[in-house]
C-alpha cells in the first residue's frame, strides 16, 4: 500500500456521515426520504505534511471549514448508497490531488537570435508608439 492510498483509507475511516434531504427531481419521494449524504473528515487528524494540507486547503477551497473538516455533499442520485459512494469517491480523488507533487516548471531558454528578435519587436512598437503622441503645429 503506497502512502496515499494509507491516508485515504484512514481518511475515509474518520469519516462522519449524515443524511439530508436532497433537492432536485425526484417528486415527493425528494421530500420524505433523505437520500443526499454530507460526509465529513477532519484533516488535523489525518496528520498531513505541511505542504500537502496547504494543497489540500487550496483545492478544497470553501468546503473546508475553519476547524478544519472538510464537507462534501453528495446529492447526485436517488439513493443514499450511490450518494455516499460518490462521497467517499469524491474525497479519495480531492485527497489523491493533494498528495501529488505538482510538476516543476522548466525555465524556458532564449538564445542570442530571439532575444534580438524580441528586441527589434520591442524597438518597432516603442516607435509605433511614440508616435502617437500629441501634433505640434509651428
Amino acid at each position: 500500500m503506497s502512502g496515499a492510498d494509507a491516508v485515504i483509507a484512514r481518511a475515509l475511516s474518520l469519516v462522519s456521515e449524515s443524511f439530508i434531504t436532497a433537492t432536485g427531481p425526484g417528486g415527493q419521494n425528494v421530500n420524505k426520504v433523505a437520500t443526499a449524504v454530507q460526509l465529513r473528515v477532519n484533516v488535523y487528524a489525518l496528520r498531513l505534511s505541511p505542504e500537502v494540507f496547504a494543497r489540500l486547503k487550496t483545492l478544497a477551497g470553501s468546503r473546508m471549514t475553519a476547524a478544519g473538516d472538510v464537507v462534501l455533499t453528495a446529492r447526485r442520485f436517488r439513493t443514499q448508497e450511490a450518494n455516499r459512494a460518490d462521497a467517499r469517491e469524491r474525497l479519495s480523488a480531492l485527497l489523491r490531488e493533494a498528495l501529488t507533487l505538482p510538476e516543476k516548471r522548466a525555465r524556458t531558454r532564449l538564445n542570442r537570435v530571439g532575444k534580438v528578435e524580441r528586441l527589434a519587436g520591442k524597438k518597432i512598437r516603442s516607435t509605433i508608439k511614440a508616435g502617437r503622441g500629441k501634433v505640434q503645429f509651428d
